[in-house]
């Protein structure tokens, strides 16, 4: 009895299967569609004209493990022509192991050209007899199944809801091709209708993001989305957002990007957050023409548009350096007026890509403008300077963020232009009453009772060449992460130079003192009178128990120390205006170094600083003094000749008042050019920080350690250890952790990588103990069982 499908209703797949699985299951039902036949199918018949299904035969084998294919000769993927078909299902192929009824797939077959043996092609003559043996997979009208029938049919199908118009129908096509389709669950899809919009979602799940991807590569974008992932895209982007990447190209969709109407707004939104992915899209959009909007332009319509950008910094660039010519008053209103009008342009996404520097530094630039309208008040110099700290140090902070903010020359000077026209008039007036204030005093006097030079054990001092009191501030909220920081300030030396000034901030400054000699403001070593070199200035350290430590040494934490970091000086000297812009990397010294030393097991560390400085872009006013009267004369001061008469500011030098020194009136100097100076009389040369870090064990972390080798010669013990660490000791032990069970008559200090200990009392001679290598802190790192005397 014949076995074709009668086109009885089969078995529906469970609504939990993939598709592809309700796939595999209708097709194996077929085999079940004649209960009549005590005979099993000998095949399943699998035509299919046009082909609907040949491009998922990689997949269909894995679902079907029996599948064959009516075709060209592959072994390997079982297919071949009419005559090895039937030989393979006929089991007379040694090499060929079929599980379970063959799956015969017969692409450009349909069920008719099987239908009458005499008239059947001769190629497919071998297999027309599977017929009457086997069953056709077809629909119960006999045609052939499409992806689209199986899906919407109640008949041996899914009965989905799927749309019946064109656009569907080729979707399907392209969805089973790309591969997206098999795997859904029919649960899902039995939750949907199936259409043309949802199954480009499939094969195109973004498309708001394909565009970026194109517009940054439009080239690489089709060879990699070669054929039906080409053909989704340029269909949505013609439905969706109006452009044809191959007609209408990249530059009509760069227009519609900068516009972001509609849902290009949607992209704009997505390249905002993520330009960096798509680096080669601001040059197409750079080439995008803004709108021409009048002279009351709506800037949200041209935030977009990079040239739109471009022309509003070089208009602001020219409106700041106007302000070259303008009284402190003009200049305020000036730059306020820009920042009105140029202000928005922060919130643009070219400011954020770093392409809107003049926007970003007026925005520091209009801060100093409104705070230098008011100057640090008060008649003592100790009035002047918590004035200062209070609010005044703002305006000099504003100053370096503002000259930091640009890199470009022609930046460096308009930003330079506004910001010495309200900065100087402020700067001048505040030095000048400091002075003022200093003549009724007579110089100096310090702040608080306290010396900088106490220090009390675990306590690191950190010396930073040149830290100002706003750049302290900056570096104590980047300390905050290692610890408790606190900061004060307090006078440093006249004049306000690194010679004076280090020995000043030091915890031997009591043991320093100067002579008339010293015109070049070295002191010496009071003692012996020796000049205050480095070298002795290290010894003297030294000789009272503090530590003077080299780069990166970390000492013994639980006594005291000083070293120094930091570039801050010698980098304002050396490049002026540019201190301002590199302050971050010269800080980032700083903090390594404080990081270490915290790590290392320092508690405390105290920053101090020799002075500060003025940064004037354009460089200080020019003072004269002639060279006839001064012994030395350096920018900010001179050393008097004795036959000399004094200035309206001349002080005595803080270590000598013998040696007599005069002072450039407010903020000049006499030297023309500098734009970085320092040993005047300021707030800002003048007051000077102190930080203090309490690290409460906030950056404790493990040291490597590792005890090579245990050596007894006797109740000697020589450890040898391995670590980078510094300030590391040894001690024996019976128990690790007690420092009470002790055998050692003192613990000693790695040095040079061995420690040599001795055991006191002969009567341990044999003991069982334990060698530990301990941190700074006294925490064991390392431990390695020993018999004492080996």
């Amino acid at each position: 009895m014949s076995r074709k499908n009668s086109g009885a209703e089969l078995p529906g797949p469970s609504s939990h299967d993939c598709v592809g699985d309700a796939l595999a299951t209708a097709v194996m039902s077929a085999a079940k569609g004649n209960s009549h036949t005590a005979a099993p199918a000998a095949a399943i018949l699998w035509p299919d004209k046009d082909g609907h299904w040949q491009s998922v035969l990689p997949a269909l084998r894995k679902l079907l493990p029996s599948l064959c294919v009516l075709g060209p000769y592959d072994h390997e993927h079982r297919s071949g022509p009419a005559i090895w078909l039937k030989c393979a299902i006929s089991g007379v192929l040694a090499d060929v192991k079929l599980d379970g009824v063959p799956v015969v797939y017969l692409h450009g077959v349909s069920r008719a050209d099987l239908r009458a043996i005499e008239s059947c092609p001769r190629d497919l003559q071998p297999l027309a007899e599977l017929q009457y043996r086997g069953a056709f997979w077809s629909q119960a009208n006999t045609k052939d199944w499409t992806l689209s029938a199986f899906l919407a049919s109640k008949h041996g199908g899914l009965g989905l809801d799927v749309a019946q118009d064109k656009a569907t129908q080729e979707a399907l096509g392209q969805a089973l091709e790309a591969g997206v389709l098999l795997e859904r669950s029919v649960e899902e899809l039995k939750e949907r209708q199936i259409n043309a919009e949802w199954l480009h979602s499939l094969l195109a799940p973004n498309s708001t993001r394909d565009l970026l991807v194109w517009l940054n590569d439009p080239e690489g974008a089709r060879n990699q989305w070669e054929g039906v992932r080409w053909e989704v895209f340029a269909k949505r982007c013609k439905s969706d957002f109006g452009v044809d990447p191959v007609s209408d190209g990249t530059l009509l969709a760069a227009e519609l990007l900068a516009k972001a109407q509609g849902k290009w707004a949607a992209v704009a939104e997505l390249y905002k957050d993520s330009y960096t992915s798509f680096p080669k899209v601001f040059e197409l959009l750079a080439k995008v023409q803004p709108p021409q909007m009048g002279l009351f332009p709506d800037l949200d319509q041209l935030a977009g548009y990079p040239q739109a950008n471009e022309q509003r910094e070089s208009a602001l660039r020219n409106a700041l350096l106007g302000c070259a010519t303008m009284d402190a008053r003009q200049a305020r209103a000036a730059i306020l007026d820009a920042e009105k009008e140029h202000g928005i342009r922060r919130s643009w996404l070219w400011n954020r890509m770093g392409r809107s520097p003049l926007a970003a530094a007026l925005a520091h630039l209009n801060k100093a403008a409104e705070l230098s309208a008011t100057v640090p008040i008060g008649q003592t110099p100790a009035e002047l300077a918590a004035s200062y700290q209070q609010s005044g140090w703002l305006v000099d902070e504003a100053g370096l963020h503002a000259l930091g903010s640009v890199h470009l020359k022609a930046d460096v000077d308009a930003v330079s232009a506004a910001l010495r026209a309200v900065y100087l008039p402020w700067v001048e007036e505040t030095a000048k009453r400091l002075q003022e204030a200093i003549k009724v005093v007579g110089g100096l006097t310090p702040l608080s009772a306290e010396s900088v030079g106490v220090q009390s054990a675990g306590t690191c001092t950190l010396f930073v060449d040149g830290l100002r009191y706003d750049v302290a501030v900056r570096l104590r909220q980047r300390l905050s992460k290692l610890g408790e920081a606190s900061l004060s300030a307090r006078w440093t030396s006249l004049p306000s130079v690194t010679a004076s000034g280090k020995a000043w901030c030091s915890p031997v400054a009591d043991q320093v003192s100067g002579t008339a000699d010293d015109v070049e403001f070295e002191p010496r070593v009071a003692a012996d009178g020796k000049p205050l070199s480095g070298h002795n200035f290290r010894k003297l350290l030294a000789e009272h128990d503090v530590q003077p430590l080299d780069k990166h040494e970390t000492g013994n934490p639980l006594g005291r120390a000083w070293t120094e970091v930091g570039d801050l000086d010698h980098y304002g000297h050396e490049h002026g205006v540019r201190l301002a812009r590199d302050l971050e990397t010269q800080l980032d010294q700083v903090v390594e170094r404080v990081g270490e030393l915290c790590q290392a097991g320092w508690q405390r560390v105290r920053i101090v600083t020799d002075h500060g400085w003025l940064l004037i872009p354009g460089g200080l006013p020019k003072t004269e003094l002639a060279k006839h009267q001064a012994e030395t004369r350096w920018g900010r001061c001179a050393v008097l000749k004795e036959s000399a008469h004094g200035t309206p500011l001349t002080f005595g030098w803080d270590w000598c008042k013998d040696v007599q020194v005069a002072y450039a009136p407010g903020v000049a100097s006499f030297k023309a050019g500098d734009e970085y100076a320092h040993g005047g009389i300021s707030l800002q040369e003048c007051l000077v920080p102190v930080l203090e870090l309490e690290a409460t064990g906030a950056t404790s972390t493990v040291l490597a350690v590792a005890i090579k080798t245990v050596t007894w010669k006797g109740l000697r013990c020589v450890v040898e250890v391995d670590s980078a660490s510094s300030g590391l000791t040894v001690d024996i032990r019976t128990k690790a952790a007690l420092a009470s069970t002790s055998l050692a008559a003192s613990t000693k200090s790695v040095d040079g990588g061995k420690a040599n200990l001795a055991v006191a009392d002969d009567d341990h001679m044999g003991s069982a103990a334990v060698v530990v290598v301990l941190s700074p802190a006294g925490d064991v790192l390392q431990k390695q069982a020993t018999t004492v005397g080996g």
